[in-house]
């Protein structure tokens, strides 16, 4: 049982990530994952390039700027990031990290929460 809910809930905050992005790029990323561990959340998305961005980063000004653009973009909206997490998990964030890969077109969201949730899983059980 418990690992059925925490399933869902890594899904649940996939979705909700996908949505948010789409909501404020006019995409999301092709794929995602969430994964809960321990006191963190950690959330990682595949094909997060626009079609515009995958020119730009052929090129090492065009790498820099369009890490310069999402971490931009990150800091403006970290905050619904974490309400996001904060919302499905019920645990407050502490902290959150992001990166994103201009070869691989990855990017990961790193959240720290004032639980560790999956031994609250484990004693669900």
């Amino acid at each position: 049982m418990a690992i059925s809910l925490k399933k869902k809930m890594e899904a649940e905050i996939s979705a909700a990530f996908i949505k948010f992005q789409r909501d404020l790029l006019g995409r999301g990323p092709q794929e995602a994952k969430t994964y809960i561990v321990d006191d963190m959340v950690i959330s990682r998305f595949k094909g997060v390039l626009t079609t515009e961005e995958k020119h730009l980063v052929s090129h090492e000004k065009g790498r820099m700027l369009v890490k310069q653009m999402r971490q931009v973009l990150r800091e403006m909206y970290s905050r619904e990031f974490e309400e996001i997490v904060e919302k499905i998990t019920e645990c407050k964030v502490l902290s959150s990290h992001s990166d994103i890969s201009t070869k691989t077109g990855e990017r990961i969201e790193v959240f720290i929460i004032d639980k560790d949730l999956e031994k609250c899983f484990e004693q669900k059980q």
